[in-house]
């Protein structure tokens, strides 16, 4: 899947220009009117591009979502931005910037998709690729509503309808809601979208994107049956398999591989400063080094577990810059902690900093941990799955895991990649950990003891400003 810029507002504008099948091709949303819109499928096809893009926007998901797992017990904040403080520490409030950035983001993605299921069954198109197109709308509806549930809990969802009639002060429905909505756009993207794609759409969301993440959100509710069942859908098929290499999901020459489910797609020179490799890269490689691991988390790696030094620089690491050549990690290439999470830098053939390198929002490794998950929790065994995972780096089978050994095996696999923090929670909710005694603990200097509040604190709270700007129809979160 290529890269696109493209602005627009929040209401129903449907402004487009039409473009070749290609992302990185797409006309400026907002260059034509939209009654000159929706002509053929390029259009449709425009109009699903721009759908992606404020994802790669730093207050969509280069930055600001991994903001949110500041809180967890893996990193510190490492920035000099006082909202990231009080995110780390539990002290934010309603007015936080980064609260505020990703509720308009994704809520332009939500416009964006309606105006492409709204208009795309309209068009005089092939029926391939407007089911494709569709599609990928249900798909990134439903995913952004899924992290606006898992962020906020209660949010309004707006639909196709509430676009055509203007209906957007709406008030919060309720969690039960959001997640239903999330499920229908999963199931429908699943049913629409292909297995793969050539690699000219490389990128591009497919069917186990789709039932990856209804993987997750069953798993999340705890509805076991149905969490095995789509993960399967994953998990046995070879489209999908792990790479044999961990730290190929983390290079840009293999990139966009059959572990890759749903990445972000950046280019150099596109994205420019905007790009998760400037947040986490190290200030003396080009980045700003934001998000530095804790040796907390570097010990929870076995000592020959391949992936420690596929995920995190630390001291004495030898390091090929490519153009530069070998450069050994010292703790003063940080700004806190000593170490720095290797997942999201690459170096180009002249030694530079790789910003076109992708991230990944969902792998299938997550997906075999989940199903292992699904299977412990209710009472079947989920080696099988596990195990799968840690063959991979040539790590001893588990017999009978347990959820500690899966508690453990998430932590490592997906370190960095912002699951650890809503791990944690939902783990508290259904009586696995205490939430309040984890974060209580002292992690040495760079991670102290926390205060989290329980229920306050499973959720953020709704940024001041929509509020004030529903006049009162849009309700705080509770505790807030």
């Amino acid at each position: 899947m290529k890269k696109y810029y493209i602005l627009t507002t929040l209401v129903f504008l449907l402004t487009f220009s039409s473009c070749q099948d290609n992302l990185l091709e797409s006309t400026p949303y907002g260059q034509t009117a939209s009654d000159k819109f929706w002509r053929n499928s390029d259009d449709v096809i425009a109009a699903t591009n721009a759908i992606y893009s404020p994802l790669l926007d730093e207050d969509g998901f280069a930055h600001t979502e991994f903001t949110f797992d500041n809180s967890s017990d893996d990193m510190n904040r490492a920035g000099d931005h006082p909202d990231e403080t009080s995110l780390e520490l539990f002290t934010f409030d309603a007015t936080n910037s980064h609260i505020g950035a990703t509720w308009s983001t994704k809520y332009e993605v939500i416009s964006r998709a309606n105006a492409v299921l709204i208009n795309a069954p309209k068009v005089n198109m092939d029926e391939a690729l407007r089911r494709r197109c569709m599609g990928e709308a249900y798909f990134l509806r439903g995913y952004v509503y899924w992290r606006l549930s898992v962020i906020f809990g209660e949010v309004p969802v707006l639909v196709e309808a509430d676009a055509q009639t203007g209906n957007f002060n709406k008030a919060k429905s309720t969690f039960a809601e959001v997640q239903a909505q999330v499920e229908s756009d999963f199931l429908k993207a699943a049913e629409l979208l292909p297995v793969s794609y050539d690699a000219e759409n490389a990128g591009r969301v497919t069917q186990g994107a789709a039932n990856g993440f209804l993987t997750k959100l069953y798993v999340y509710q705890q509805a076991w049956d149905k969490a095995i069942a789509a993960g399967t859908k994953v998990i046995g098929n070879n489209a999908y398999k792990l790479v044999s290499n961990y730290g190929e999901n983390f290079r840009s020459d293999t990139e966009n591989n059959s572990e890759a489910l749903f990445s972000l797609q950046y280019k150099t020179g596109w994205t420019t400063d905007n790009s998760p490799a400037f947040y986490h890269t190290p200030g003396a490689w080009g980045g700003w080094g934001f998000h530095e691991p804790i040796e907390d988390l570097v010990n929870e790696f076995e000592s020959n577990d391949p992936r420690r030094a596929y995920s995190i620089f630390s001291e004495g690491d030898k390091i090929d810059r490519k153009g530069n050549g070998i450069t050994e990690f010292t703790a003063n290439l940080t700004r806190i902690t000593g170490h720095a999470f290797r997942k999201y830098t690459d170096f180009t053939t002249t030694g530079d900093m790789d910003q076109g390198l992708n991230t990944p929002l969902l792998r299938s490794a997550d997906v075999y941990l989940l199903v292992a998950e699904a299977k412990i929790r209710s009472g079947k065994n989920g080696d099988a799955e596990i195990n799968a995972v840690r063959k991979r780096v040539n790590l001893a089978s588990l017999s009978n895991a347990t959820m500690k050994n899966i508690m453990h095996e998430r932590r490592v696999e997906l370190a960095g990649e912002n699951e650890r923090h809503q791990d944690l929670m939902r783990w508290d909710k259904a009586g696995l950990l205490d939430i309040v005694a984890h974060y209580k603990i002292d992690r040495g200097p760079f991670k102290r003891p926390r205060t989290f509040i329980k229920p306050k604190h499973y959720y953020y709270p709704l940024p001041q400003r929509e509020i004030d700007l529903s006049n009162g129809v849009l309700k705080q979160n509770a505790n807030y």
